[in-house]
Parts: structure tokens; sequence; C-alpha cells
């Protein structure tokens, strides 16, 4: 069929020669492997098998064809349908829906199958719905960035989470879930660390009778708050490496109620015991996750967003049904600012300061990735592509909550309702605050709740051991077995950059059966793993209290 068409004025199909001109618009396609290319609006589907055979040699590559209009769907399913049954690498959808095609993406293909995306216009179809089409174009791209980056927070970052979640297991029948606590409807002022922050913080009360509003703030709020006479109703701790022990210092004996992340560094957790609730951010899929909720021993959920300034406005929406007000979330910063006064990289920049080093940080300033952007306030800031991209999360998490509220400042625009300064003091001040609720304290020592952990413990020690002796020799190993304990014990090898805790990439059982070089390596990365697990499970049954 050689007939073109147009509709709503706009040619969708040329009436001469349409499917050469397709076909040479997929000969000039740059064709590489792991890489999904999207076709919008297929139409007659002119082009995509010359498409698929240029692809035919890249086996992680693959074609995913849009079509919007229902009409036109019909159409590319009669026209595609021997295509679709004869490549594999071939899909066709009518989804319009963002979150559904990602959705489509995984279930397809799975976890970091493709790299990166490639739009192919194989016709004119595509102008119908241009604004959908690059939309969901930019959702898919959007997917798989964020699929690879957590692949290498995960394989950097992972062996340390599940270290800290583990030493902090004690910390469960002591502390209090984030749960048990609640704030009503009590009003919150949410406070991230940002060069914005000081103005807010200088027209707040200092006591709690004068204050009609909750305060939750990150970390590195602290020192800051300290400084200025203000305690925080809840502070929430997610750092799980030791840069955020310098936001600690001198506050040691401050009765400040916080919030701990389970991986967060266990040192952490020493400073403000008396006053501690726990929640966990399921920063991937574990089976121990799973056994630790059969028994009963799991915190409470917090989505895992990568900011404590993100988590904290999560939580903040957990404890209140009131309004909530953020400040100091600016994601920019300035030539000499990057965050409030009094905190700890402040007065770092401060007391390095001398004849021969500024206070300016040029590296960041003068950096490639460095983006001069406008403010709330419409004056200049600068950002980074990191905070930019937290500050999108944000807007994408919360920017449909009519009841989060922004102040007017020097950071960048956060997609919901900005106050001034005095509307959102005089938002925050209307109200008041239940006394009886201000200060919940944590449930005593639970001899139960102990008892519990010590026979989690001890069945995660078991499992390591039988473990141990398949890989050793000193148990009969099945191939079957086998796989199901590595599973069950994911969380020695989610880490593995190749693997980065998707369970359908490691060695399946055929691979261990036969000994694959696949599965010969990871069972030796795999065996280096028990040692040291085996010993902190070790010291969480000995450092159990006596009954």
């Amino acid at each position: 069929m050689n007939e073109g068409f147009s509709r709503n004025g706009k040619t969708l199909l040329s009436g001469i020669d349409p499917a050469g001109r397709a076909n040479r618009a997929a000969d000039a396609v740059p064709v590489m492997d792991k890489t999904l290319y999207i076709c919008p609006s297929p139409l007659y589907g002119y082009g995509v098998e010359r498409l698929l055979a240029r692809i035919a040699g890249f086996s992680n590559s693959a074609v995913l064809c849009i079509e919007a209009d229902p009409e036109l769907f019909a159409l590319s399913q009669k026209h595609l349908r021997a295509a679709l049954e004869s490549y594999t690498q071939l899909r066709l959808t009518s989804c319009r829906d963002r979150k559904m095609l990602c959705s489509l993406l995984r279930q397809e293909w799975g976890p970091r199958f493709f790299r990166r995306l490639h739009v192919v216009h194989l016709n004119g179809g595509w102008q119908l719905f241009p604004a959908l089409y690059d939309t969901l174009a930019e959702s898919l791209q959007h997917e798989i960035t964020i699929d690879w980056g957590n692949a290498m927070t995960l394989a950097k970052l992972g062996r340390r989470y599940i270290l800290n979640a583990v030493r902090n297991l004690s910390l469960i029948p002591q502390s209090a879930s984030l749960e048990e606590l609640s704030f009503g409807n009590d009003p919150v002022l949410v406070l991230g660390a940002g060069p914005s922050l000081d103005t807010i913080l200088n027209a707040l009360p200092c006591t709690h009778e004068k204050r009609h509003f909750r305060i939750v703030c990150v970390d590195t709020c602290l020192p800051a708050l300290k400084e200025r006479g203000l305690s925080p109703d809840l502070a929430v701790v997610l750092e799980s490496q030791h840069w955020n022990l310098g936001d600690f210092i001198g506050l040691s004996g401050w009765d400040v109620p916080v919030a701990m992340d389970l991986s967060a560094l266990p040192r952490s957790a020493g400073i403000f015991a008396n006053k501690l609730f726990l929640f966990f951010t399921p920063w991937t899929e574990l089976r121990i996750f799973e056994r630790l909720g059969n028994a009963g021993m799991l915190p409470t959920a917090v989505l895992p967003l990568g900011s404590v300034g993100l988590s904290a406005v999560t939580i903040a929406r957990q404890l209140t049904r009131g309004t909530i007000i953020v400040a100091g979330l600016d994601f920019s910063f300035t030539m000499d600012s990057y965050h409030a006064r009094s905190t700890p990289g402040h007065l770092s920049k401060l007391y390095s300061k001398n004849r021969f080093k500024s206070i300016f940080n040029t590296d960041a300033v003068f950096g490639k990735t460095v983006l001069n952007t406008a403010s709330k306030d419409g004056g200049k800031v600068l950002s980074n592509l990191a905070l930019r991209n937290y500050r999108d999360l944000f807007e994408q998490e919360f920017g449909a909550d009519p009841q989060l509220f922004d102040i007017a400042g020097t950071g960048l625009p956060l997609g919901i309702t900005t106050l001034s300064p005095q509307a959102a003091i005089d938002a925050l001040t209307c109200g008041s605050i239940t006394p009886a609720s201000l200060n919940p304290i944590p449930p005593r020592l639970c001899e139960k709740k102990f008892e519990s952990l010590s026979i989690f413990v001890q069945g995660e020690q078991d499992r390591l051991t039988l473990l141990r002796n398949m890989l050793t020799g000193e148990a009969p190993m099945d191939a079957v077995a086998l796989v199901k304990l590595i599973d069950e014990c994911d969380y020695l090898w989610a880490h593995f950059p190749d693997y980065a805790g998707a369970a359908e990439l490691r060695p399946c059982v055929s691979d261990f059966e036969t000994g694959t070089a696949k599965a010969v390596s990871f069972l030796k990365r795999l065996r280096v793993e028990i040692d040291p697990f085996q010993k902190l499970w070790q010291c969480q049954i000995n450092n159990a209290p006596s009954s």
C-alpha cells in the first residue's frame, strides 16, 4: 500500500513512496547495543522491519512502537501483527501514561537492559501528539537513567547500608518505630540547611511556649538551631557514612527527638539515644527485609528519595494532617554560601580561610556541571545537575499536595505554592499544639522483642553457616538448594556491580550445575562475603542482654 493520508490538517504519511521514505529514515538511524528505539505512531509499520533488521546483531537492543490514537493503534496492530510474531525485539503499545509505560519497560525487559534511548520518526504520525510522545520518551529515558544510577549507588554503598542495618538491629527492641509518633493536626515547619534558612530562623520564636507549630529538621540544621536557642520536635538522620558526625559536635545531652534510618551510621544513635524513633528506607528489595517484617522487627518504611531533605518532608507528611511549610530546601548555592550559618560546612569554610585560601569554593562555583539559574525571588543562584535532579524529584513527589507550601527566598522554585516569610509565620502561628503529645517517649526495653531478635539473629547465622559449608564441601551441595539459599542471603551479593540487587541477573541453577565461569566467579566473591557477616551476627548474639 503506497497511499498517504492526513488528519487534523497534518500529513501523517506521504503519498509519494511512503515505504521508501520510512526505510531511508530507518537506514539513517545509528544502531548500538543496549539501546531502546522508540517509534512514535508507526501507522502501517513502514520502516520498522528495516530498523529491526539493522539491530538484529545487537541482542540487547529493541524497538518499542507507541501509538496514542485508538484508531491508528488498531491500524498498526493489523499491519504489524506478522512482525510482532516474527521479531522478539519488537513491542507495540497504546499506553499514554508515563508510570504505566515505565512499568511496561521493566516488565518486558527487566532491570538495566538498556543504557540509552533513541527516538525514531519513520513518518509524520507523531505530529498528532508531539508533546505526549516527547513526555513519554523523556520518562523512559529518566527511568533508564534512574535505574543505572540506583545500581551504581547500590554497588558503592549497598554493603555499607546492610552492615549498618545489621548493627542497628539491637536498637529495635529499645526504640520506638516512627509510626508510633504523631503530630495530629499541628502545622509543621520542615527545615533544610540551605543558605535561605538564616532568614526564617531569625524570625522564629525560641521557646516552645511561644511556638504554635512543630519543627522537623535535617541533621545538618541542628548546630544552627542550637546556636539560636531553637529546639526541634524531630531531627531526621539518614547518612550511612561518617560525613554527618560533624553535625553532632557539641550536641551531646541535648534533649532532641531523632528519627533515624535503620541503615544510618550506628554511631549517630548514641548521641540522641533517649528519644530515638526508627524508620526504614528500602534501598533495594532483599529477602532479609521480608524476614524482619514477618518477625515484627521492621520499622515503618519511608520512601527512598536519596536526600535527607526530601525524606524529612516525607516524614512530616506521615506525622501530621495539618499544614506543612518547608524552608532551607534550596537545591542551590551562591559564591560564598552553601549552607546556613553555624552549620558544619559553613564553619569549616570560615575556619579554613586565611591569606592564601578564600571562603569561595572555586571548584564548586566554576565546575563544569554548575548551572546559573533563577531563584524563587527572581535573582540568580548557582546549582548543579545533582541538586536539580533532587529539585525535580521534590516536585514530582510533592507538587500536587495542597497542604504543602514553600517560603520565598533564594532557593530554586519547588513547584508548590510559595508564601512570603511573614505569611508563612502567620500560617504557622495561627493554631496551637497539644502539650501532651509534644515529646513522645519510646517504649521501655521489651524482653519479648529482644527474644524475637535473638531468634532472628540465630536464624541468619545458621543460614550463613549452611551456605559456607556448602561452598567448602562440608555439607552436600545441591544446585537447587544452593540457589534457594543464595536468594535468601541476597544481602551478601546485592552490591555486586554486575547484579546490583537484581536476582534475575545472577547465575541460574544450570550455571551452578555445569560450573560455568559466571557461576564460579559469583561463588568465589560470595564466599568472601560470608565470614565478615558471620562475625557481625555473632556480635549481635554476644551483645544480647541476658534474661
